[in-house]
């Protein structure tokens, strides 16, 4: 199997980062992405190692549609930027907003929703996420002032760090709550459920294993499903496509729009949002992609070394 080191520079500061990083990895059958950010762990890379893989071994489960219905991403930006990325969506009718972000006040976060919802009208939808930074009395008192500055929630993506938090949420707020870190970072996945702590389960590929763990979860956790990306190159992303184009109900729009978060790609046609989805299909890289996107040689050994270090966790 053939590693290829990849850098890409970010076209907004999302999730504190400006540059991605990452390995393909190039199998017999294709290729898989390993990009766990670099604050990870090496224990905590090792499901992402699996899916990658998977990836280049396997082919993927039957497709059970042609589209998949996508969200657009707004980050952390002022209302004018965050107007600017909803009407350049191509055609995505659902948003989902990043509150909370840290150094920023409510007001702040009240603004850009009201933008997103000028630029979606009435009739769009809009989520926000959290990633987990309130508090329960932060989210019992910030809550329903998001909700109405963007007029309705869809849901709230993992507004408080623990599962208890959330159940604890959950029966006091009227918005519904949709679990990320709470599955795919935690020991038991299941334990939202057991908790009756959610009304939506995030999953992710790479953090789980691939797509057929996520398949197995989504079967098991018995709730709809958003299959949301992990800030991917295409090669990536095509993956979080396969999960949901094989899931037997898709209900709400993915989180798989992030590629224009990336100033470049390494597929020679990258996926692309039309008319607010993704089509289900197959993505080919390039080795000029690969060859743009080369890092310099200190950041090639330090990708190269923890490929060899996951894997040899991966194997035990």
């Amino acid at each position: 199997m053939r590693l290829h080191v990849w850098s890409i520079p970010m076209t907004t500061r999302f999730r504190g980062i400006t540059v991605r990083e990452g390995v393909l990895l190039e199998g017999d059958h294709g290729w898989g992405e390993f990009s766990p950010f670099v604050e990870y762990d090496d224990p905590t890379a090792v499901p992402w190692l699996a899916s990658a893989r998977e990836a280049s071994r396997h082919d993927w489960p039957t497709p059970l549609r042609r589209y998949v219905p996508v969200n657009v991403t707004v980050p952390a930006v002022g209302p004018d930027r965050a107007r600017e990325i909803v009407l350049a969506s191509h055609g995505c009718t659902t948003a989902k907003v990043k509150v909370a972000e840290p150094g920023q006040s409510l007001a702040e976060a009240q603004a850009r929703l009201e933008a997103v919802r000028d630029a979606l009208g009435r009739s769009g939808r809009i989520r926000i996420d959290v990633n987990g930074l309130w508090t329960l009395d932060q989210a019992l008192a910030d809550l329903p002032v998001l909700d109405r500055a963007a007029g309705g929630l869809e849901y709230v993506e993992q507004p408080c760090a623990t599962v208890e938090e959330l159940a604890a949420l959950r029966r006091r707020t009227g918005v519904p709550i949709a679990a990320d870190e709470s599955i795919r970072r935690a020991e038991d996945p299941y334990r939202v459920r057991d908790l009756e702590a959610a009304d939506i389960a995030v999953l992710k590929v790479q953090p789980l294993g691939g797509v057929r763990a996520c398949l197995r979860i989504a079967e098991e956790i018995g709730l709809p499903v958003v299959v949301s990306s992990a800030l991917e190159s295409s090669v990536g992303l095509a993956a979080g496509v396969a999960l949901a184009a094989a899931l037997p109900e898709l209900p709400y729009a993915c989180g798989l729009a992030t590629g224009q978060l990336l100033a470049g790609d390494l597929v020679d046609t990258p996926l692309t949002v039309i008319d607010g989805a993704l089509e289900v299909v197959g993505i080919r890289v390039t080795p000029g992609s690969l060859a743009a996107a080369e890092p310099e040689a200190d950041r090639v050994a330090w990708w190269t070394d923890r490929v060899k270090r996951v894997s040899e966790l991966l194997a035990d």
